[in-house]
């Protein structure tokens, strides 16, 4: 978007600067990047929003205030948890403005759970140093006996964590010898116990498969099970050991040089005992290897993307502020699919109540009933023209009856003619005295002789 500036002239003369809405967000961004340098804010998130752009954005807030966040995706790949809402962390920020709406945020930079930086980093160091000596590598894990007799569990006697391991592997099979080899899971010392423990367990191999469990706590509580002499000695244990340590979100060495990771000291004697759960687990865990390998590969791709993005001339503000861009109007974009969807389905629903009404079977049926009332029609029409002709025959019969020569005759009146020739006689006068005629009446006839004839007059 151009830049617009806009002048005014008073009527004393004086010159306003007058700010457009873009200008005065986008010199009030430029001062505040300018004037604060990279800072560390501690919070408690909420509202966290995770837009499938993979960039992050959130508010960080305390009893008082909050402040909007944003954590791009090229930063947000390095994160070594999972945020969350109510967490609270230690993020180092830049303090910005998003122009678009003139919000006030702050671009996350790094971002940790607070309390737990320092052991954060050396367990990640630590976690480093023995990957590359291979004590994770896939190819020295030994594989989980299908169906143990024997299961050997160190961890504390007392503690929650052995009586659900004991209560697990009673219920699922009631058979399974369990041997405990007890050791201090928290505090000073409890490291070298948990070593001391798993050797002993190896030397005697009195066990087919060994759980190493404690429940949860914090990263300090969990602290023995990142030590590096504890890492080795799992390493270097002949029997295939199952770690089960803290809660599913919490992972330490142990878990990954151990030979099969449970997410709880259940889920481990769960893992460790024969029962269809046992298949279920395997499935998950080929579901967890391809998420991990997704991931890997989704994390070079954005690696790529923001190798590719730091050669554009344009600054990278001004990207993340696309970014930002983008997330809106993708949004925007799925409501009017949808509404566009809602307005296709109505379009279909009309098309097809029409095809139905253009269907040959509904006209055939349209159009029979339209024959069916024609020909009733017809009936109707055929009755009345018979009742009119016969009304007509009526009539033209006493019409004609009435000047029909029978009518004559039964009033009483006779035709009268010749009988040689049957011509009528009409007049007396073309009669003689003594001629036969023949006289016809109503109801038969005569034959009569003329005696005397008179004058019309």
């Amino acid at each position: 978007m151009a830049q617009i500036m806009t002048g005014a002239v008073t009527a004393e003369g004086e010159h306003r600067d007058v700010y457009t809405v873009t200008r005065l967000n986008r010199e009030a961004r430029m001062i505040l990047e300018g004037s604060f340098p990279p800072i560390w804010v501690q919070g408690e998130i909420s509202n966290l929003s995770r837009p499938s752009s993979g960039h992050l954005y959130f508010s960080l807030k305390d009893q008082h205030s909050q402040v909007r966040c944003a954590m791009f995706r090229n930063r947000n790949v390095a994160l070594r948890f999972t945020p969350e809402n109510g967490m609270l962390v230690l993020a180092r920020a830049n303090v910005s403005l998003y122009e678009d709406r003139g919000e006030f945020q702050l671009i996350i930079e790094r971002m940790e759970p607070a309390g737990d930086g320092l052991l954060q980093r050396e367990f990640e160091e630590l976690k480093q140093r023995l990957y590359r000596e291979g004590l994770f590598s896939e190819e020295h894990k030994k594989p989980i006996p299908a169906m143990a007799r024997t299961v050997g569990v160190i961890t504390s006697p007392t503690g929650a964590a052995i009586r659900d391991i004991l209560s697990i592997l009673r219920r699922r099979f009631p058979a399974t010898v369990i041997i405990v080899y007890p050791a201090t899971v928290q505090g000073e010392g409890a490291a070298d116990q948990l070593i001391a423990a798993i050797t002993t367990a190896g030397q005697r191999k009195e066990c087919e498969v060994l759980i190493l469990a404690r429940g949860g706590g914090s990263l300090e509580d969990l602290w023995p099970f990142n030590n590096e002499q504890l890492a080795h000695a799992i390493f270097h244990c002949p029997i295939p050991t199952v770690t089960g340590v803290g809660h599913e979100i919490d992972f330490t060495i142990a878990d990954f040089v151990a030979d099969r990771r449970a997410p709880t000291p259940s889920a481990a004697a769960e893992m460790v005992s024969p029962d269809q759960v046992q298949i279920r687990a395997a499935l998950a865990q080929q579901v967890r290897k391809l998420s991990r390998l997704i991931r890997n590969r989704l994390n070079e791709l954005r690696q790529r993307v923001s190798q590719c993005s730091k050669r554009l001339q344009d600054p990278v503000r001004t990207i993340q502020t696309i970014n930002q861009r983008l997330d809106n109007l993708n949004m925007r974009l799925v409501h009017l699919m949808r509404t566009r969807l809602g307005e296709a389905d109505g379009q279909v629903t009309g098309l097809a109540s029409r095809l139905g009404r253009k269907n040959p079977a509904y006209q055939l049926r349209v159009y029979s009933e339209r024959c069916e009332h024609m020909q009733q029609l017809l009936q109707l029409a055929i009755r009345q023209a018979i009742r009119q002709c016969h009304g007509s025959l009526l009539t033209l019969g006493r019409a004609l009856e009435t000047v029909s020569p029978q009518a004559t005759l039964d009033r009483g009146y006779a035709i009268v003619s010749k009988p040689a020739t049957g011509e009528i006689i009409r007049d007396a006068g073309h009669l003689t005295t003594g001629e036969d005629i023949n006289a016809r009446f109503a109801r038969g006839q005569a034959e009569c002789r003329v005696n005397k004839i008179t004058d019309r007059d």
